[in-house]
């Protein structure tokens, strides 16, 4: 038993270390430190282990990040002001998670700060990337990797600095030569047999478009009435054509067969000195179930046209498929015979097909899905 007490307490003891940072503390995790005394002292302001703990965590975390900076403010690495900016920030939120903890301004007085320093490293780390954006820029014409790039830098510029130098404008530049604008034409339905509309499925196309305008940041899509109110030059076609498709292709399949109770069933009395008594037997029925299914199928045609030359430079068949099912059944002979299912099926009515348009509605709904994944998927590398 005492064995047993002296564990807990010893466990005990280890997660107060631990709660109070002096675990963190001596393995050299500083800033961790810090804030494992700072969440202990706002809890518990006369704690005096962690007040040790600030005590000590606090110049030693200043010291490391202090070094660091010194060591970056020499590097020649591209872009090595951020990793500055990085360390000065790190240093003032340290002194902000202090500054609201009176217990811990008790015991080591005013947090440190850096603000102009931050703000030079901030200036110079903008400046850099500024640099490299417009350097990036002067090839971008006829280079996307270039420009990304260059607008990734112009971005991060601006969240060093905002509004730094004419950042918003360069943004916009390097944007414009990175992206991909892509204009997606009305999809075309060709039918001898039937007058039918691709509402649904455009309507769904133009979802797609109103809800995933950039697949990725340099994909912009457009509906071709768009890009004549702006008078764009896209640089891809989507070009969407149905095909190949049939509607209401009908089959009719009746079976008959001649069914058999599983088991014996009163068919009747006998008189049996003079008494009337129940007869048993197995009762049969002769049962037809007619199935009939209404197929409709077809396949659209996704071409991607580079816009300049004209030239194809992606095509894909999309199939899609949907069955309209209509059974019902019929009976002569003892309904006994049957299951409940078969008898629920001699219920059931012939029933007139869904109208072409619903059915040509029907199957492209499988093909929407795909669509979208392969435009989704073709992008990806853009």
């Amino acid at each position: 038993m005492f064995k047993k007490s002296l564990s807990v307490l010893s466990i005990s003891i280890a997660i107060f270390a631990c709660s109070t940072g002096k675990k963190a503390l001596e393995q050299g995790n500083y800033d961790e430190a810090v804030y494992t005394a700072i969440n202990r002292l706002q809890k518990s302001p006369t704690n005096s282990t962690s007040q040790q703990v600030l005590k000590e965590a606090y110049p030693m975390a200043l010291r490391y990040h202090n070094n660091r900076v010194a060591n970056w403010e020499k590097s020649t690495e591209a872009f090595h002001w951020e990793k500055v900016v990085a360390e000065y920030q790190t240093i003032n939120q340290l002194g902000e998670a202090l500054d609201q903890c009176p217990a811990c301004i008790r015991t080591i007085g005013d947090a440190k700060k850096y603000v102009e320093p931050l703000q030079a490293a901030q200036n110079l780390a903008a400046e850099d990337r500024y640099m490299s954006g417009n350097a990036l820029l002067n090839t971008a014409s006829n280079n996307r990797q270039a420009a990304k790039q260059a607008y990734s830098d112009f971005l991060r510029a601006s969240e060093l600095v905002p509004h730094y130098k004419d950042t918003e404008s360069k943004i916009n530049q390097a944007y414009n030569l990175a992206v991909i604008n892509v204009v997606v034409e009305q999809v075309t339905v060709t039918s001898r047999t039937y007058k039918l509309s691709n509402e649904y499925f455009q309507d769904k196309v133009n979802e797609f478009l109103r809800t995933n305008p950039k697949l990725n940041q340099f994909i912009q899509f457009y509906a071709p009435e768009e890009a004549t109110n702006i008078k764009l030059q896209p640089q891809h076609i989507i070009r969407l054509q149905f095909d190949e498709f049939v509607v209401g292709q009908t089959y009719v399949n009746t079976n008959t067969e001649t069914l058999t109770s599983k088991d014996s069933v009163k068919v009747g009395e006998a008189t049996v000195n003079n008494k009337k008594i129940p007869v048993y037997n197995k009762v049969t029925a002769k049962f037809s179930k007619t199935r009939k299914t209404v197929t409709s199928n077809g396949v659209l045609d996704m071409q991607i046209i580079d816009f300049k030359t004209n030239q194809v430079i992606s095509r894909e068949k999309i199939p899609g498929n949907f069955v309209w099912v209509n059974e019902w059944a019929s009976f002569n002979g003892d309904e006994r015979a049957l299951t409940k299912d078969q008898l629920n099926l001699t219920r059931n009515k012939e029933l007139l097909p869904p109208p072409p348009q619903q059915l040509f509605t029907e199957f492209t709904k499988p093909i929407y899905d795909q669509l979208t994944r392969r435009i989704k998927k073709f992008y990806e590398k853009y």
